[in-house]
C-alpha cells in the first residue's frame, strides 16, 4: 500500500458518493442487511482470528466483538428509516409566507475509520455501520497489531461491497498518515490520546470533522464506598479485569476504596479473581494474553515499582504474552501507577477515608477527563447527584461497562476521552449533518425587509416579532 494506491481508492470512492448512489435509505439498508449476513457467516472465523490475535475465548469473542456487531447492525436496520426522515419546521411569521423549512440529515461523503487492536471487529464494523446508515462511503485502516482479524475483516468486506464504496486498508503507523494525509469528508478514530491529538491535527488541515474515542490520558476511576455490597462489587470488577485481559478503554485503570473496608473488599476481589479465572490464569486457556511483547514487557515494566505492594497475582509468562490479573495495594492517589492508563491486568487499590469522598472526586475531577466512571454504594440518590456532576464519557452505578450495551444510548468521551457519539441513532447523526432548507414563497411577499425602512409602518410591525 502506497500514497498513490491511496489517493486512487479516495477518488473512486468520492466518485461512487458523488453519483449518488449511497443516497437512498432502501440502499443503505440492503448494504447493513448483506453486513449483518457476512458477519453471520464468517462469526467462526472471526472468533478465530480474534483468538489467535488475542487469545480470546470463543464466548468472549463472539460476546464483546461479534455478537455486539450483529447488536448495532439490527438497530440501524430497525431504526433508519426513521433517523432518515426529513424533518418539518414551521419558519415562522417573520418568514411569512415562506412558512415550511425542511432539516435534511445529509452524509458527509468520504469517510475514514481507523480502528485499534483491542476489539478489532466491533471497533471497525461498529463503526462501519453507522457510516452506512448515514450514506457514506468508507476507508477502514484496521491495526496491524491485530493482524489477522485485519485480514480476515479484508477478506469478508470484499467480498460484499466493492473497495470504490467499503474497503479495508493494513499496515501500520506510516500507512495511517498517508490516509489522514488524504482529504476525507469525516474522520472516525479510536484509540490513544496522544494519537488523536496527531489524527485532529491532521484533520484540522482540511477542516475536516473528526470524532474521537479516546481512553483518556489517566485512566478510569472506580469508587467503592463502606457502604457497598463488596462481594457484588468485586464480582464485577474482576469480571470486567479480566475481560480482554484489561486492554479496554473503558475499564477501570484503579481502584478507590473506603479504608473502612479496604480489607475485607481486597478478600473477595482475590476470591472473585480465582473463582472466575483459577488460580493460575496465566496458563488457563480462556485467559486472554497483551496483544504483543511490547504491551508485556510495558505491563511488568509498571509493575516492577511495586512488587512489594503486589498482595496478589504479579505473574506473567513472556512466551505466551499472558500475564496475570494483579491487585497493588496500597497505593497513594498521587502515584504515577495511577496518573496514567494501564491498558493491562494491573489494579491499583488506592485507600481513602469514607467521609473523605469528595477529595477523592476532587482529584479525579483535576485530572483528564476519563473514558468512564464506575461508584458502588447503596446510596443510589447520593451517586445520582455525584454522576450528574463529575465529567467523563460515561458510567454505572452499582455495575460495570453495560452503559456501552444499551440500545439507544450514545457511547462518547469528552476531552482527553474523546468528541463525539455513535451507538444507534447517535452513530446515524454522527455520520451526517443536519441541512436546513427554507421553501420559499413567490406570492404575498410583504417588503417588510426590504429598503427603504424609513417608509410606513416597518419599525412596528418588524418589533412586533419579539413579542
Amino acid at each position: 500500500m502506497d500514497k498513490e494506491k491511496i489517493h486512487g481508492i479516495v477518488e473512486a470512492q468520492r466518485e461512487f458518493f458523488r453519483s449518488g448512489a449511497t443516497l437512498p435509505v432502501k440502499f443503505r439498508i440492503e448494504q447493513l442487511k448483506k453486513l449483518k449476513q457476512a458477519v453471520i457467516q464468517n462469526s467462526r472465523k472471526l472468533e478465530d482470528a480474534l483468538c489467535e490475535d488475542l487469545g480470546r475465548a470463543p464466548l468472549e469473542a463472539y460476546f464483546c466483538d461479534i455478537g455486539s456487531t450483529l447488536m448495532e447492525i439490527n438497530e440501524a436496520i430497525k431504526g433508519l428509516r426513521r433517523w432518515a426522515r426529513p424533518e418539518t419546521h414551521f419558519s415562522g411569521l417573520h418568514c411569512f409566507p415562506s412558512v415550511t423549512t425542511k432539516v435534511y440529515k445529509m452524509p458527509y461523503g468520504v469517510s475514514l475509520i481507523i480502528s485499534p487492536f483491542n476489539f478489532p471487529v466491533f471497533l471497525s464494523l461498529g463503526v462501519l455501520v453507522p457510516a452506512i446508515a448515514g450514506g457514506n462511503t468508507a476507508i477502514i485502516k484496521a491495526s496491524s497489531k491485530s493482524a489477522r482479524c485485519t485480514a480476515v475483516l479484508k477478506e469478508v468486506l470484499a467480498g460484499i461491497f466493492p473497495e470504490n464504496y467499503v474497503t479495508v486498508i493494513d499496515g501500520g503507523h506510516d500507512v495511517a498518515d498517508m490516509c489522514l494525509a488524504e482529504r476525507f469528508d469525516k474522520i472516525f478514530y479510536t484509540g490513544s490520546p496522544k494519537v488523536g491529538v496527531h489524527v485532529l491535527s491532521e484533520a484540522a488541515k482540511n477542516l475536516t470533522p473528526t470524532a474521537l474515542e479516546l481512553g483518556g490520558e489517566t485512566g478510569n476511576w472506580c469508587v467503592v464506598r463502606k457502604d457497598a455490597d463488596l462481594k457484588d462489587a468485586a464480582r464485577k470488577i474482576a469480571f470486567f479485569k479480566i475481560l480482554n485481559a484489561g486492554q479496554i478503554c473503558i475499564n477501570i485503570n484503579q481502584v478507590a476504596v473506603a479504608k473502612e473496608v479496604a480489607a475485607d473488599f481486597l478478600e473477595e476481589l482475590k476470591k472473585a479473581f480465582v473463582s472466575q479465572i483459577g488460580e493460575d490464569p496465566v496458563h488457563n486457556p480462556e485467559y486472554p494474553h497483551l496483544i504483543n511483547k511490547a504491551a508485556y514487557d510495558k505491563c511488568v515494566a509498571n509493575a516492577e515499582p511495586y512488587k512489594d505492594r503486589i498482595v496478589f497475582g504479579g505473574t506473567g509468562d513472556e512466551a505466551t504474552c499472558k500475564y496475570a490479573p494483579t491487585i497493588i495495594y496500597p497505593v497513594d492517589s498521587s502515584e504515577e501507577i495511577v496518573r496514567k492508563e494501564l491498558f493491562c491486568p494491573l489494579l491499583p487499590v488506592v485507600p481513602f477515608e469514607d467521609s473523605e469522598v469528595e477529595k477523592v472526586l476532587g482529584t479525579i475531577a483535576e485530572r483528564e477527563h476519563g473514558l468512564s466512571l464506575y461508584i458502588f454504594t447503596k446510596d443510589v440518590a447520593w451517586a445520582k447527584k455525584t454522576m450528574q456532576r463529575m465529567q467523563y464519557g460515561g458510567g454505572c452505578i452499582n455495575e460495570v461497562c453495560l452503559h456501552m450495551m444499551v440500545k439507544g444510548a450514545p457511547f462518547n468521551g469528552v476531552g482527553h476521552s474523546g468528541m463525539g457519539a455513535y451507538h444507534g441513532k447517535w452513530g446515524f447523526m454522527e455520520f451526517t449533518h443536519p441541512q436546513t432548507v427554507l421553501i420559499g414563497s413567490t406570492k404575498f411577499n410583504l417588503p417588510l425587509r426590504e429598503h427603504p425602512y424609513s417608509k410606513g409602518r416597518k419599525d412596528r410591525l418588524i418589533r412586533m416579532i419579539e413579542k
